[in-house]
């Protein structure tokens, strides 16, 4: 005769498999973490250190292009430091949810802070896009020429900054996304 209730075995194993599966989704938060710090991190050192001069007629009359000349890539530098040094303050949490993956007001935190720094990435990527697509491509109706076929090396590393700081917006996404799921495996 069966009994119309659950056995203790079956609880038991249910409570093992949710335990493992949260395990392995703080493993992957820690791993998504470090891998956002290096592109932000390296994003912000890119651009923050891009600059090229070129001799225009005479060794003395220089033009320059530098990163600080324009306000939108010194806060997109501000943007991407202020996200990896945060990045790097969360990794601690972050072992934390690996030990005690039943935690959860700690999970809710990290994800309100997470939903900021995505904006605030978002904000400076996007902000530079826009920048670096006037430097390529120019606009002919407002008299602004584009630059990048004189100062070629400027914009490739500008470009290549960029990219880092979109995948570091594309990671920020899966963390949340991540940390969504483990709050709503409770």
């Amino acid at each position: 005769m069966k009994a119309g209730g659950v056995e203790a075995g079956e609880v038991a194993k249910a409570s093992a498999a949710r335990y493992g599966i949260n395990k392995g989704v703080a493993v992957l938060d820690f791993i998504l973490r470090i891998l956002a710090f290096v592109c932000t991190l390296g994003s912000a050192i890119a651009m923050g250190t891009t600059n090229e001069t070129l001799p225009f007629f005479t060794q003395f009359i220089r033009f320059r292009a530098r990163y600080d000349d324009l306000p939108t890539f010194t806060f997109f530098v501000v943007a991407n430091s202020v996200v990896s040094a945060y990045l790097l303050l969360s990794l601690p949490l972050s072992v934390f949810h690996i030990m005690r993956s039943a935690a959860q007001n700690s999970r809710i935190v990290l994800v309100i802070f997470d939903t900021a720094m995505l904006a605030l990435l978002t904000a400076g990527a996007s902000a530079s896009a826009a920048i670096v697509y006037l430097a390529h491509k120019g606009n002919t109706k407002a008299n602004w020429f584009s630059i990048c076929q004189q100062f070629n090396s400027f914009c490739e590393r500008i470009s290549g900054s960029l990219i880092g700081s979109f995948g570091g917006v594309v990671l920020f996404v899966v963390l949340i996304l991540l940390s969504a799921i483990a709050l709503s495996r409770r």
